[in-house]
């Protein structure tokens, strides 16, 4: 990529009406939030904005949370967005930075090189003057979109065990401190709280200050606080695979791009009674 993975509002704005870009909104909440994204998006969209619904563009007929579909029906639902090879496509969320570095994950393990994210969200473009549009987008034109999985971009939970094992790659895990030590009990039915063995945890809200990702010195100061070294391979993981997409944006953004996310992340491996699960700090 020319540039780095965020973009700024002003960014945005300069080149929304170029033909070759599209700009997807990709909000998505956890249940506790009560928030609906597609009653949102009808209500206030940046113009022009299509519909990235997260849960239904995942694997529909796996029991985990959002995981990649497969590669021909990956595509098949990006045509039908009017999304085509070499176009530029940018996601936002309503949070801010939430869930649209899930999409942007999703896309660059697709094949898609010129992924990008809206730094701050639908809050940051709002805040910054400009102007949304309301009501559903217009029946987009199908276009011809490639996907080829990079399977290197995705960990299973063997290869999640092997690199704790063998201490090949850092498992750093994004969910909250109290989730990550088990003092909580998980939203899922099934899972066990806790943490995998040997992992580390680094909250994605450090990584961010109102809904923008930090500087990269201050990302640099962040992962140095909670003892990872962003220079090692790094996997990342968390509850169902949408926020360790904000560990990997980060990295991303300070040159130092991920080696994998798991993608089952705490959903498979919390309720695998075969995996050992650890409690406490680290």
């Amino acid at each position: 990529m020319a540039h780095a993975p965020l973009v700024s509002p002003d960014w945005l704005h300069d080149r929304l009406a170029a033909p070759d870009i599209v700009v997807l909104d990709a909000s998505w909440y956890l249940p506790a939030a009560g928030r609906d994204p597609q009653a949102e998006f009808r209500a206030a969209h940046i113009p022009g904005a299509r519909r990235f619904d997260l849960d239904a563009m995942s694997d529909t007929e796996s029991s985990l949370p959002h995981m990649l579909p497969r590669p021909e029906v990956f595509a098949a639902r990006m045509r039908a967005l009017g999304i085509g090879d070499g176009m530029q496509i940018v996601a936002y969320d309503g949070q801010g930075l939430f869930s649209a570095p899930r999409v942007w994950w999703m896309l660059k393990a697709f094949g898609v090189r010129d992924a990008l994210v809206l730094d701050g969200g639908l809050p940051a473009w709002v805040e910054a003057g400009y102007p949304t549009e309301e009501g559903e987008p217009r029946q987009p034109e199908r276009r011809h979109f490639t996907a080829r999985l990079d399977h290197g971009a995705v960990a299973d939970a063997d290869d999640v065990a092997r690199a704790l094992e063998s201490g090949s790659a850092q498992v750093v895990d994004a969910r909250s401190g109290t989730r990550f030590r088990g003092e909580e009990p998980e939203p899922r039915a099934g899972v066990r709280p806790g943490h995998m063995p040997g992992a580390c945890n680094l909250h994605y809200a450090a990584l961010q200050r109102d809904g923008r990702m930090k500087s990269p010195d201050e990302l640099k100061s962040v992962f140095a606080e909670n003892g990872v070294d962003p220079d090692r391979p790094i996997v990342t993981t968390c509850g169902s695979g949408v926020t360790a997409a904000i560990i990997a944006l980060a990295l991303e953004t300070m040159g130092r791009p991920a080696r994998s996310l798991y993608d089952g992340s705490w959903s498979e491996w919390g309720a695998d009674p075969t995996r050992a699960v650890a409690t406490g700090a680290p």
